[in-house]
C-alpha cells in the first residue's frame, strides 16, 4: 500500500489524508471500491467541518507521467488478448459442446430407436403371441365344433338306426301277418279243398286220412284247433267206415290197401325224384335179389308205422311174404 494526500478543495476546506490501502492498477481498475475507501476516509473530516457527502463519484484518475494510460493499453491489450483467447476458447467450447450436444442428440436418437425398435420388437412378439394364442383358441373351438357336429352326427345316426330298426321290426311283423295271411289263404284255398275233397273220397283212404292227420298235428299248435276240428268230424266218419270195412272183410280190406299203396309209394318216393341215380352196392350179384327182398318185407312194418294197418295179417299179403322167404 501507499499514502497519497490529495489537494483541498476550491473553497478552502482543510486537505484530505485518506489512506491509501490500493494499488495503482486496483484503483485504476477498481474505481467504485477507491471512490468508497475515500468516502469513508473523508467523512469523519468534512464531518467535523459541517459537511456531510451524500454523493462521491471519481470521473477520472490520471497522471504526469502517462503510467495510468500505459497501463490501460496494457490492461486494453490483455484484455483483447484475453478476449480473443476467450472468443477461441468459447469457440473452442462452442465446438466441443456441438460435438457433445450432437453426441448426446445421436445417443438419445440411438436410445429412442432402440427404444422404438425394442418397443416394436416387443410389439411383434406380443402380436405373435396374440396371434398364436387366437390361432389356439379358433382351433380349440374348431376342434370342439367338430367334436360337437361328429357327436350330433353320431346322435342322429343313432336315432336313425333305431328308426331302422323299428321300421324293419315293423315290416318283419307285416312280412309275419303276411306270412300267416298267406297260410291261412293257402290253408282257406287249397288245404281246406283238398281236405273236404279227401273227405269225399272212397272209404279205402282211410289210411291216408290217418297219415294226413298225423302229418298235420306235426306241424305245430298253430293249427292244433283245426286239426282237432278235423279229428272230430274224422273220427266219426272212420267209425262209419270201420264198421263198413268189417262187413266187407278181409278181400275189401286188401282192395282198399292195394288201392292206396300207389299214392303211399308216390309221397314216400317223392324226395327221391331229384336223385338222378340209385347205386346199390354189393359185393356179390346174388346179393342184389336179397336185398330187393329185404326192402319188400320191410314194407309191411313201414305201412304199419304210417297207417297203422298189418298187412301181415291179410291171408294174400302172408303168401306173397312167406313165398319171398
Amino acid at each position: 500500500g501507499c499514502e497519497e494526500r490529495g489537494p483541498s478543495d476550491a473553497g478552502g476546506a482543510s486537505a484530505l489524508h485518506p489512506r491509501c490501502t490500493l494499488t495503482v492498477e486496483q484503483i485504476y481498475q477498481d474505481r467504485d471500491q477507491f471512490a468508497k475507501l475515500v468516502r469513508e476516509v473523508a467523512a469523519p473530516d468534512v464531518g467535523r467541518m459541517g459537511i456531510e457527502i451524500l454523493s462521491f463519484t471519481i470521473k477520472d484518475v490520471y497522471d504526469k507521467v502517462d503510467y495510468l494510460s500505459s497501463l490501460g493499453k496494457t490492461q486494453t491489450a490483455a484484455v483483447r488478448r484475453d478476449a480473443d483467447i476467450g472468443v477461441a476458447e468459447a469457440e473452442r467450447d462452442a465446438g466441443i459442446r456441438e460435438a457433445e450436444c450432437k453426441k448426446e442428440m445421436l445417443d438419445v436418437k440411438f436410445m429412442a430407436d432402440t427404444k422404438i425398435a425394442d418397443s416394436r420388437r416387443a410389439f411383434e412378439l406380443q402380436k405373435a403371441a396374440f396371434s398364436e394364442e387366437v390361432n389356439m383358441k379358433t382351433a380349440e373351438a374348431q376342434l370342439a365344433y367338430e367334436l360337437q357336429s361328429a357327436r350330433e352326427q353320431q346322435k342322429i345316426r343313432q336315432e336313425e338306426i333305431e328308426i331302422e330298426v323299428v321300421q324293419r321290426k315293423k315290416q318283419i311283423d307285416v312280412e309275419e301277418k303276411e306270412i300267416i295271411r298267406m297260410e291261412k289263404e293257402l290253408i282257406a284255398t287249397v288245404k281246406r279243398p283238398a281236405e273236404a275233397e279227401a273227405y269225399r273220397r272212397e272209404a279205402v283212404l282211410v289210411l291216408i286220412a290217418q297219415a294226413e292227420a298225423e302229418k298235420i298235428r306235426k306241424i305245430g299248435e298253430a293249427e292244433a284247433f283245426v286239426i282237432e276240428a278235423i279229428g272230430m268230424a274224422e273220427a266219426e266218419r272212420m267209425k262209419l267206415k270201420a264198421e263198413a270195412l268189417q262187413q266187407y272183410g278181409e278181400a275189401a280190406q286188401l282192395a282198399l290197401v292195394l288201392d292206396a299203396l300207389p299214392e303211399i309209394a308216390a309221397k314216400v318216393a317223392a324226395p327221391l325224384s331229384k336223385v338222378d341215380e340209385i347205386v346199390i352196392l354189393s359185393g356179390e350179384s346174388s346179393n342184389t335179389t336179397s336185398e330187393v327182398n329185404r326192402l319188400l318185407a320191410e314194407i309191411p312194418a313201414s305201412v304199419r308205422a304210417i297207417t297203422g294197418v298189418d298187412l301181415t295179417k291179410i291171408p294174400l299179403i302172408q303168401k306173397a311174404t312167406g313165398a319171398q322167404a
